[in-house]
């Protein structure tokens, strides 16, 4: 069973950053897409930032010039630097992994999340 595991969320002061990281039970390069989405209090889950297998990256425009995806193949991780944290960002951010299987199965794994708060 493939699982994908979200760590790093905490308290942090507007302005302030935060990094985030998703742990996978199989090597991250597997998978042929990976992403963080988020989700706020009273929103529909969105996302934040999406790295596929090509190395292609795509980010929320909230996330434009503040947030960074990346892969730390040593670590075997996925990770997201939040800089310029404001309030709106609070919310749970999920660790996502999609991975395509023989013929047209594909299988998508979700973490449990990590909450992100951030306040004075």
């Amino acid at each position: 069973q493939v699982q994908v595991t979200e760590s790093g969320g905490g308290l942090v002061q507007p302005g302030g950053s935060l990094r985030l990281s998703c742990a996978a039970s199989i090597s991250i390069l597997r998978f042929d897409v990976m992403a963080w989405h988020r989700q706020a209090p009273g929103k529909g889950r969105e996302l934040v930032a999406r790295i596929k297998s090509d190395d292609t990256l795509e980010y929320g425009d909230f996330a434009k010039g503040r947030f960074t995806i990346s892969r730390d193949n040593s670590r075997n991780t996925l990770d997201l630097q939040m800089n310029n944290l404001n309030s709106d960002d609070t919310a749970v951010y999920y660790c996502y992994g999609f991975l395509r299987l023989k013929g047209w199965n594909v299988e998508r794994y979700w973490g449990q999340g990590t909450q992100v708060t951030v306040s004075s």
